[in-house]
This record gives C-alpha cells, structure tokens and sequence, in this order.
C-alpha cells in the first residue's frame, strides 16, 4: 500500500501511457495543471508542438487546458546559421512586395507592348516605327500603356443599353395609344429578356481585339482610302456602328419575344375530362 506522502503515478495526457510502463521516458511537466494533466513525455510534447506549429518553429504555444505559453529553449546557434536565417526571415518578409512589383512590371510592359504594335497597325508598320524612334522616350513609356486602358475604358460604354431603353420606353406610349381598350402588352422586368451583364473577359477581349477589327474592317470596307490611319478609323466607326445595330435589334426583339409570351392551361387527360363532364351531368339531373 502506498504511503500517503508517495507523489501519484505519471500520465501521460497524449499518449496516456504511465510511468510504469515507461520508466526510461522524459517526463516534463510545462504549465500550471495539476492532477493526470500535469506530466507528460517530452517526446509526446515534441511531437504535439510540430503539429501545432505547422513548420513556424518561432511561434508561440499554449496549454490547451490552462492556456499557459510553454517555455520553449533552442540550443545555440553558430554566426553563420544565425546570419542563413535572418536572410530566410528576411527573405519570407519581402517575397510577397517582389511578387507584386514583379506581376505590376509585367502587366505595365505587356501594355507597352501592346501599345506599340497597335500604333503600327493602325498608322502603318513603317510610319509607326518611324513615329516611336523619333517621339520622346517619356512620353512613349507614358502613352503607350495607356492605349489598352482607354480601350478598355471604351468598351465600357454601353451606348446600346441607352438606344434600346429609349426605343423601349417610346414603344410603350406607341402600344399605350394603339390598344385603346384592347390589353396592353406586358412590359417585362429589366434584364428579364436576355440582357448581357458586363463581363470582365468579355470586355477585355473585345476592347484589347478592337483595333484589329478595325483594320480589317478599314481594309474590306475603304479601300480607296489610301492613309492606313484613316481607313482604320473609319473602318472602327463602321464596325461599332454595324455591331451597335445589330445589338439593338437583337435586344429589341428578345423584349417583344418576352412581353408577348403566355402561359397556356394546364392539359388535362381525356378519362379526367369524361368524368368531369358525366359529372356536370349527373348534378344537372338531380337537380
């Protein structure tokens, strides 16, 4: 029988082995519990830490019974692994500002880029390089990435949505005044028939796209117009203005499409049918 000065038995609260079991074992007991969560085995603990910490080897753990911050010693390091890790810290702390400078000076050089190839396509290979050699490199790094922006910027425009509103909102008077004591033509709930919501890759690929549309457009359309500037311009006007047509009638006709729609009975079976009609009859008998 054990004495009553004799301290409890040992367990471990992780792998509830006791002190019998393992008597080669390293207990440790780092907080504040008392009772069969105060002792556990150093290699237990080790182990429960690695899973906390998830590889942040600096980071603060807590007993999750009394909340008390273990005491954790690393053995001494040399200068050179001290100066290794300080450059890792150092290292971790700016990766995400690279990262960033890096995809903006890729976006910004892309913009460049694409400013500069679509000044030779639209004023002409040769002017166009002509024209970039002898402009002032500022205003070149300035005014070239800002061609995509405004084309971009452009394409958000929805001049279209406005013609079909108007179109829409006369329409109804017209209809109001031409079925004068006739039903009024259901006026469907805006974007109820179809109408386009402003797509971030739609828009991107249509404006980015635009001056090759319209160089092509300018080429099938003008030409007789012998300066490759103005037979593009002309040929983007032509093509907004084509594409605009066809957009209103388009959304036009899906607006009639959905405010003449109906909704038919429901088709009731022939025997459901007979049975309602021998039904009638049989109440019209008796009474």
């Amino acid at each position: 029988m054990a004495s009553v000065d004799e301290p409890p038995e040992k367990h471990c609260w992780v792998c509830f082995a006791t002190e019998k079991e393992d008597r080669a074992a390293e207990w440790v007991s780092p907080c504040r519990c008392k009772g069969c969560t105060k002792w556990i085995h150093q290699s237990c603990l080790q182990r429960w830490l690695d899973e906390k910490q998830k590889g942040n080897s600096g980071g603060a753990v807590s007993c999750p019974q009394c909340s008390t911050e273990y005491q954790i010693v690393f053995p001494k390091i040399g200068p050179l692994v001290y100066f290794l890790q300080q450059v890792d810290r150092a290292l971790s702390r700016a990766s995400p500002f690279t990262a960033a400078g890096v995809v903006v000076g890729t976006v910004y050089w892309s913009a460049v880029t694409y400013g500069a190839v679509t000044v030779m396509q639209v004023v002409g290979h040769k002017k166009g390089l002509d024209v970039m050699e002898h402009a002032d490199p500022l205003f070149l790094l300035m005014g070239l990435p800002t061609i995509p922006v405004m084309l971009v910027l452009g394409k958000m425009i929805r001049w279209e949505d406005y013609v079909v509103r108007l179109w829409q909102r006369h329409s109804s008077l017209v209809y109001f005044c031409l079925c004068m004591g006739h039903p009024i033509p259901r006026i469907p709930v805006e974007g109820s028939y179809g109408g386009d919501h402003l797509s971030v890759s739609r828009t991107l690929c249509g404006a980015l796209i635009f001056p090759s549309i319209a160089n092509l457009v300018g080429r099938l359309l003008f030409r007789r117009v012998t300066s490759n500037l103005q037979r593009t311009i002309l040929g983007g006007i032509a093509f907004v203005v084509i594409k605009g047509v066809l957009k209103v009638y388009f959304k036009q006709q899906q607006y009639l499409i959905q405010a003449n729609r109906h909704i038919l009975n429901y088709p009731e079976p022939e025997g459901r049918a007979d049975a309602t009609f021998e039904d009638d009859n049989e109440n019209s008998g008796n009474e």
